[in-house]
């Protein structure tokens, strides 16, 4: 699948993980550094409910350990899941869910509120394009109801699923363009969505922004709406902007595309659901290396901004319990947002006792007092605890007020 040669560093826009698409990197003769891509070896978490009380936890490896690339310096990885239980340390012992030759990476599960599961991600097995984004939908048992592999898009990518009631939305991008965007590797060339019905079957597609330099969509979803952020290329500029819409999957309708952000680091962002406030949470890093927060409504509308903050990590999730949002930090913790309709406040941090991986992790309540945490690394997957009695006052410095 993609070659295995890392991104360098553009700047200070990125480090090693700015991703390039599948286009962009299998084979590519373009010069890069010698630096491994972290995403070889892991990339891609998500969760679902098994309807008795535990979680399945899902992610995209190559191998366990992870090897890192094949030979042929393509991506090797399948899509793993193990279960967890509130009331155990880690999780059960990982088994492979899907597995195929080249990379199943990286996966996204949506679960819808009859229980069924999607898993999604972008496939280089058996395509005529580079890559095809592709999904197979479970019960909550993970018994097949339309499994793997059926296509969301030939050529398609980087998508993300959500589920709004019984529906399933896919997020994804498509084609791309070369030049620009992080180490000069190209953009995607837009952005699309599908909803699929709980059997798994095509119900509408949509063009967000179609054929134009947007890409890397992410979703959070309510029982009514689908969040929808991605970024944009700015030419000339080694940042992008921030765009978010709202989805309405009952009867097809968009609101306008909004800028959330008009210099974002790359693919630093994610965003997730408040149910205690029916809101929306975004989190996102600017190019400047501050985070921010952001509550956005039904409608698309920001409700609350926190401006600065310590940066967020990439492809990290956000974990909500009640009116409060926890978020992993580039420095190593994790922070305490509490949020109300109209308020967004950085109430605490904590040290993390795992150093974060940048390809994905993921949030776990324990109960209204600790977190579980899984992390994906270079080594494999990494586990934490927190006491959320433990968090520490925010500083001056992580207010931005000094």
């Amino acid at each position: 699948m993609r070659n295995a040669l890392a991104v360098a560093a553009l700047l200070g826009v990125c480090v090693w993980l700015c991703p390039v698409s599948a286009a962009a990197a299998k084979g590519s003769s373009r010069a890069r550094t010698a630096t491994v891509d972290l995403r070889s070896y892991m990339h891609g978490i998500g969760t679902a409910s098994d309807g008795h009380g535990n979680t399945w936890v899902f992610f995209s490896s190559s191998g366990l350990p992870p090897r890192g690339p094949g030979r042929d310096r393509n991506w090797t990885h399948d899509v793993y899941v193990a279960r967890w239980s509130p009331q155990q340390g880690n999780l059960d012992k990982p088994r492979v869910f899907i597995s195929r030759p080249e990379a199943q990476e990286p996966v996204s599960i949506a679960q819808n509120d009859s229980g069924r599961v999607m898993v999604t991600f972008e496939d280089g097995w058996n395509t005529p394009n580079e890559v095809s984004q592709r999904y197979g939908v479970y019960t909550s048992d993970l018994d097949a109801v339309k499994p793997y592999p059926v296509d969301v898009k030939s050529g398609g990518h980087s998508g993300h699923a959500a589920a709004v009631g019984a529906r399933f939305v896919v997020f994804y991008s498509d084609d791309w363009v070369d030049g620009g965007g992080v180490d000069n590797l190209g953009t995607g060339n837009g952005v699309y969505l599908k909803t699929y019905d709980a059997d798994g079957t095509l119900l509408q597609s949509v063009d967000v922004a179609p054929r134009v330099r947007e890409w890397w969509p992410m979703i959070a979803a309510s029982p009514t709406r689908a969040l929808l952020i991605w970024q944009q290329f700015v030419p000339g500029a080694i940042y992008a902007r921030l765009k978010s819409a709202v989805f309405n999957p009952e009867d097809g309708s968009l609101t306008e595309a909004r800028v959330l952000s008009p210099s974002l680091r790359y693919y630093v962002y994610a965003a997730a659901y408040v149910p205690a406030l029916d809101r929306f949470i975004v989190v996102a890093t600017g190019f400047d290396g501050k985070g921010f927060a952001q509550l956005i409504d039904s409608s698309g509308a920001t409700t609350a901004t926190l401006a600065c903050m310590p940066a967020s990590v990439r492809e990290a999730g956000i974990a909500v319990a009640g009116d409060h949002a926890f978020v992993p930090t580039q420095d190593g913790r994790l922070l305490d947002l509490r949020l109300g309709a109209s308020s967004i406040e950085l109430a605490g941090t904590q040290r993390s006792p795992v150093k974060w991986g940048e390809v994905g992790s993921v949030g776990l309540v324990r109960s209204p007092t600790a977190l579980h945490w899984v992390t994906l690394t270079q080594q494999g997957v990494k586990e934490a605890e927190f006491d959320l009695k433990a968090m520490r006052p925010a500083s001056a410095a992580d207010r931005c007020t000094r």
